[in-house]
C-alpha cells in the first residue's frame, strides 16, 4: 500500500511541472501569432493527438534546397555585389567620355527674349582621366578584391553550414522514426506484461508490487513513446527550416492541395498566374 501511495504523489508531483510548462507553451504560441497571452487557451483546450509526420519527405536537388535558405541567398547576393565593385573600381583606370549640351534664350530687352535670334545653344565632349591617382585605383582595386575574397570565404562558410544542418536534420528524423517504432514494440509488450501480471495478481500468484512494477513500465514506455512523437515531428519542422522551405511529401495525396487549387481557380476567372 505504502508503494501503491508513494508511485501515486510521485506522479501528482510532476502535474504543477507539466501545467506551468503548458501554460508557458500557450502563451508564447499567441505572443507569435500576435494576440494577447491566453486568448489561444479556448482554441487548445480541447486535447488532440500529435500531428503525423509523413514517413518521407521528398528533398529535391541539394543546390536548389540550399538555395532556398535566406542566409545563402544573401551570402550569394553580398558575394555578387562586392564582385561588381571590383569591375568599378577598375573602371577608374580607364578614361570617361562624356557629352554635354545646354540650350536657351538670351536677349537685353524682354520684349526680343522670344526672337529667333536670341536663342542660344552650346554642346561638346568631355574627356576625364585620373591618370595621376593610379596609385590610389589599384589601392582601391586590391581592397575591394580583399573583401572580395572575404565575401567568398563567408559564402562557402555558409553553405557548409547549411549544408550541414541538412545532413543533420535527416539524419535526426530517420533515426527518431526507429526509435518511435522501438518503442511502440516496447509499449506493446508493456501493456500485455502488465495485463498478465495483474490476471496472476488476482489469482494470488504474486503480489501487487510485480503489479506496480508492471505497470510502472508501461507508463514509462508511454511516456518516452508520446515524447518520441513529438520529436518526430520537431525533426521534420527542422528538415523544413534547413531546406528553407519547398518541401514536398513523397505520399500520394488525391485530394487537392491549396497551390492546385489557387492555380485552378486562377484559370477560370481568367487570371495569368
Amino acid at each position: 500500500m505504502h508503494q501503491a501511495r508513494y508511485n501515486l504523489e510521485n506522479t501528482r508531483s510532476q502535474i504543477p511541472n507539466l501545467r506551468t510548462g503548458l501554460e508557458g507553451s500557450e502563451n508564447r504560441l499567441a505572443v507569435l501569432v500576435g494576440i494577447p497571452p491566453g486568448d489561444v487557451h479556448r482554441e487548445l483546450a480541447v486535447a488532440g493527438p500529435v500531428p503525423v509526420a509523413p514517413l518521407s519527405v521528398a528533398v529535391g536537388v541539394p543546390a536548389d534546397s540550399m538555395r532556398r535558405r535566406p542566409d545563402v541567398r544573401r551570402a550569394e547576393r553580398e558575394l555578387a555585389a562586392q564582385t561588381a565593385r571590383i569591375g568599378v573600381a577598375t573602371s577608374d583606370l580607364y578614361p570617361k567620355f562624356t557629352l554635354s549640351g545646354s540650350i536657351g534664350l538670351e536677349a537685353l530687352s524682354v520684349g526680343n527674349l522670344f526672337l529667333s535670334g536670341s536663342r542660344t545653344f552650346g554642346f561638346g565632349p568631355r574627356i576625364t582621366w585620373s591618370i595621376f591617382d593610379a596609385g590610389a585605383i589599384r589601392g582601391n582595386i586590391e581592397v575591394q578584391s580583399t573583401i572580395q575574397e572575404q565575401a567568398l570565404i563567408w559564402y562557402e562558410s555558409t553553405l557548409l553550414k547549411a549544408l550541414e544542418e541538412v545532413e543533420n536534420a535527416l539524419v535526426a528524423y530517420a533515426e527518431e522514426q526507429r526509435r518511435r517504432d522501438a518503442l511502440r514494440e516496447a509499449t506493446g509488450a508493456a501493456r500485455h506484461a502488465a495485463d498478465l501480471a495483474n490476471d496472476k495478481y488476482m489469482a494470488g500468484l504474486i503480489d501487487f508490487g510485480d503489479v506496480l512494477d508492471a505497470q510502472r513500465s508501461l507508463l514509462s514506455f508511454q511516456d518516452q513513446l508520446a515524447q518520441s512523437e513529438g520529436t518526430v515531428t520537431s525533426d521534420l519542422i527542422a528538415i523544413y527550416k534547413a531546406l528553407g522551405g519547398g518541401w514536398e511529401s513523397l505520399a500520394p495525396d488525391n485530394s487537392d492541395s491549396h497551390f492546385d487549387k489557387g492555380k485552378r481557380d486562377g484559370k477560370e476567372n481568367g487570371s495569368d498566374n
